[in-house]
């Protein structure tokens, strides 16, 4: 597999980022990413093919997104122009279109490429649409957000998505031995510490020579260093997290289905990362709560009063203190039994409530202040359920002219399994009540 960032003699000067000077000269040359530049990758048969269409690259960033653009521009001899949604705007955008449609009176095309595209608003997105139609620019849009969510309808159908991959540790390994080779060096880091030094890249190239370069300047002659030693210099790239978007979806998503499938092992690991990243205590507890209600319900109805009970414990200590109770709240709801008899209970029940209207309870159960009230019926042949002698009189509590229905039916599992008897009981006593015995 080649390098991510094959270096480049004329570029070679001192002085410049490490990932600068170890950039691809060519799309073969792309590490990471070969279901789109392989021999068999979708850029490649693009390429092949003779036609490039519109694309937006969605993935992490130090994946090569903006590297690939200008590659692709060179591999098919078209005007490269880089733009940045963050500090650019209409104006700027009407020079770019401006200078594209002069290139292409000339008879040559333009690649303008379009960094943090997301960034864009609705009317600045549609701006692309005329120029992406009459083929004044082939527009590849890049983006760490979602597009489906980030970038107008009208866009995305006339652009193709393609994704970019986090790198995986075999081609950080590989990136990181070439900036080796480049730099005539070795990286002063145990076996240990190099595998730490690769993880902490967390799938970024970018960063991870940007890491190695801290390493090389902080090492004194002589100095190898093993794993605690290599957190002590660097600073750890920051886990790719925005709480307003997908990895913070991502990571509530996989606890809350590691709390349901009942793995606290893993349930604990994206606590972890959530709180790593900045996540909002708050929020944490919010959903630790819903899911004591929706997964594990009656079946043990501890799990709310622990959950919300985590919440105040946080309340109480703050940070970093207070997190070791929303892990005792986590690993408690993922060790639980589970139940979601309720949660699906509750969604019949307000499906029945939308369904049959606004239908008059049974007049027995009808409270009847006035006079007027009990003329018409209103609480009459009403029983108290404490006056009988199973405190069960076995009435009818639904409108007459919607019957009976059953929302709720507990399993088999934790508390519910008690609820489940008591629960056939009554229906036997009803039943029996019924019949007249």
């Amino acid at each position: 597999m080649a390098d991510l960032f094959q270096a480049e003699p004329e570029k070679a000067a001192p002085g410049r980022p490490l990932a600068d000077r170890l950039r691809p000269a060519s799309l073969g040359e792309v590490v990471g990413q070969e279901h789109l530049t392989g021999e068999d990758g979708a850029l490649t048969r693009m390429i092949n093919s003779g036609s490039l269409g519109s694309m937006i690259f969605w993935g992490p960033p130090g994946t090569g997104k903006t590297t690939v653009a200008r590659l692709l521009a060179g591999e098919t001899h078209l005007a490269f122009e880089q733009i940045s949604a963050i500090f650019s705007g209409v104006a700027d955008l009407k020079k770019v279109f401006d200078s594209a449609r002069l290139r292409r009176a000339n008879g040559r095309q333009t690649l303008l490429f379009v960094d943090e595209i997301h960034r864009f608003n609705r009317a600045q997105q549609d701006s692309f649409l005329p120029v992406m139609e009459d083929g004044t620019v082939i527009l590849v849009g890049a983006t760490t957000e979602n597009p489906s969510f980030e970038l107008n309808a009208a866009l995305l159908s006339r652009a193709r998505v393609l994704v970019f991959r986090s790198l995986d540790e075999d081609s950080i390994a590989k990136l990181l031995k070439r900036a080796e080779e480049t730099e005539g060096r070795p990286l002063p880091l145990d076996d240990e510490a190099s595998a730490t030094l690769t993880r902490m890249a967390d799938g970024d190239g970018r960063a991870s020579l940007t890491l190695a370069e801290e390493i090389w300047r902080a090492a004194k002659p002589g100095e190898i260093f093993d794993s605690e030693g290599l957190l002590r210099i660097v600073q750890r790239r920051a886990p790719i997290y925005d709480k307003g978007q997908d990895g913070h979806y991502n990571l509530i998503s996989a606890l809350h289905k590691s709390v349901r499938g009942s793995d606290p092992d893993a349930a604990l690991y994206y606590l972890s990362r959530m709180f790593d990243a900045g996540e909002d205590p708050l929020y944490i507890g919010r959903r630790l709560v819903r899911m004591a209600v929706e997964d594990i319900g009656l079946a043990d109805p501890q799990a709310l009063v622990i959950a919300n009970a985590a919440k105040d414990a946080y309340d109480y200590l703050g940070s970093p203190e207070g997190e070791l109770a929303f892990a005792q709240a986590c690993v408690y709801l993922a060790t639980a039994p589970k139940s979601n008899a309720v949660y699906t209970a509750f969604k019949g029940a307000m499906r029945a409530a939308k369904e049959y209207g606004s239908l008059l309870p049974p007049r027995h159960i009808l409270n009847a202040p006035t006079k007027l009230m009990k003329e018409e019926d209103y609480g009459k042949g009403y029983q108290y359920d404490h006056d009988t002698p199973e405190a069960f009189s076995g009435q009818d509590y639904f409108p007459e002219k919607m019957g009976r229905h059953t929302f709720y039916d507990p399993p088999e599992r934790g508390f519910e399994r008690e609820i489940r008897k008591r629960l056939d009981y009554w229906s036997k006593l009803r039943s029996e009540k019924s019949r007249g015995k």
